[in-house]
């Protein structure tokens, strides 16, 4: 984005509902997740790259100068870009395999052991070079712009060596400065035990605190750092050892908890007061509780559950019923989640976990910016803030998660600039009419 682009101002007309998610400047929990400050019939103004007022368009169009520049939203819905707060986006190959060997009856557990799972990938990932890697990520950047996604977090991972773990961080680098996707970098080397410590995790979780943290934090390549608690992986004092670690490194704090088994991570989460605790299909009451009196804010990944074959979903419910700061995510991976479609989780949340369409959009937009540091600046259309939003070819927000496996994407915008647009069926030009505007 060149300066001049930046500087143009903007204005969007003609949006049917302009769903703003307006509202106190925090993540939201219990009723309020369902107040998405709806205007009806109105309008954006955008200068500088960001929101300078929303309204009716009534209110607004006097405003509106010959040196706006407008976007008509056809009679469609405008809405804040998604955030995917759980997201493993830079990796090499498939594992289209395991997918069949699933729908076989294998387990994830019983692929795992067979020398598949993640240590599969990160085989792969090790063999790629930063560029091959680089290529493929971008195609999937394309994937999450076209589903309304405008800001994803990017966990390494896949590399489970300094170097090969340092080169994802890199690539995570290059994809903020060459693809129009924003992407929040996280620290994951503490996703498995490499088969080079096969059976000898604490020497691993020592390589993780001893070399690879000070090397991350030497390159500034992460803002959080994350671990898999769980069975079979890290234990919760191996996994205490790690978050510890990254905190005296100054990076804030994730976790993958209770995603197979209830293992404590939830409780570890909340005694090290992270910023979020991710999976929890199996986090129990004292769980939730432990969260909420900690603060931490529950990433609930469905997408996981439905491609992985299973029927425990997390507790979106209790959950938000107790006060928890409620976050939906696609936990988009080669293995367990395949899906960078926001859309889809927002309706496996509905149908599989009980939220409401209001409650799903709230966790994937306001309460998604919160989980990443960046609720001042995303998640809602509000004065001040970037101006990332979505025109849906659609009359009524909820029809988003309504029409499953249909993409009501038309047109993305990031910091005010056009980055996506719906074309006809050969892919030759824009179509700038919504269907349903006539």
């Amino acid at each position: 984005m060149t300066n001049n682009d930046a500087s143009r101002l903007l204005a969007v007309v003609n949006c049917r509902q302009l769903v703003t998610l307006s509202g106190a400047a925090r993540p939201r929990t219990g009723a309020d997740m369902r107040e998405l400050a709806i205007i009806e019939n109105g309008a954006l103004l955008v200068r500088d790259g960001r929101i300078e007022r929303t309204g009716k368009y009534d209110e607004i169009k006097s405003l509106i100068t010959p040196d706006y520049e407008i976007e008509d939203a056809g009679g469609g819905v405008v809405m804040p870009g998604f955030v995917d707060a759980h997201a493993h986006p830079v990796f090499a190959g498939t594992r289209v395999d395991e997918y069949e060997q699933r729908a076989g009856g294998a387990t994830y557990q019983e692929i795992r052991a067979a020398g598949g799972g993640i240590l599969s990938t990160v085989g792969r990932t090790r063999a790629a070079s930063e560029d091959e890697l680089l290529i493929a990520a971008k195609r999937y950047a394309n994937w999450f712009l076209r589903g309304g996604t405008t800001t994803i977090e990017a966990k390494s991972g896949y590399g489970l060596t300094i170097e090969d773990e340092l080169k994802m961080l890199r690539v995570i680098r290059r994809l903020n400065d060459e693809t129009a996707l924003r992407y929040v970098p996280t620290f994951l080397g503490a996703h498995d035990v490499p088969p080079e410590y096969e059976n000898h995790a604490a020497a691993y979780v020592a390589l993780i605190v001893d070399e690879m943290l000070p090397r991350v934090l030497a390159e500034n390549l992460a803002e959080y750092a994350d671990a898999f608690c769980e069975d079979k992986v890290f234990t919760v004092e191996q996994t205490r050892r790690v978050l510890l670690a990254a905190r005296r490194h100054n990076l804030k704090l994730r976790l993958h908890a209770d995603q197979l088994t209830l293992g404590g991570g939830a409780c570890l989460a909340a005694e090290l007061r992270a910023t979020t605790a991710d999976h929890l299909e199996h986090t129990d009451a004292d769980g939730i509780e432990a969260m909420r009196r900690a603060g931490v804010q529950p990433v609930l990944l469905p997408a996981s559950v439905y491609a992985l074959g299973l029927s425990r979903y997390p507790a979106a419910r209790r959950m938000i019923d107790a006060g928890l700061a409620v976050v939906l995510a696609t936990d988009f991976n080669p293995g367990s989640s395949p899906v960078p479609s926001m859309p889809m989780v927002l309706s496996l949340a509905s149908t599989q976990m009980k939220m409401t369409c209001a409650e799903a959009v709230t966790a994937c937009t306001v309460n998604a910016a919160y989980s990443l540091n960046r609720g001042h600046l995303l998640g809602s259309l509000e004065a001040g803030k970037f101006a990332d939003f979505v025109i849906h070819d659609c009359r009524d927000y909820r029809e988003i998660a309504y029409f499953v496996g249909i993409e009501s994407t038309h047109t993305v915008f990031v910091r005010g600039q056009c980055v996506f647009a719906a074309t006809t069926t050969g892919g030759e030009s824009h179509d700038r009419t919504l269907s349903h505007a006539t």
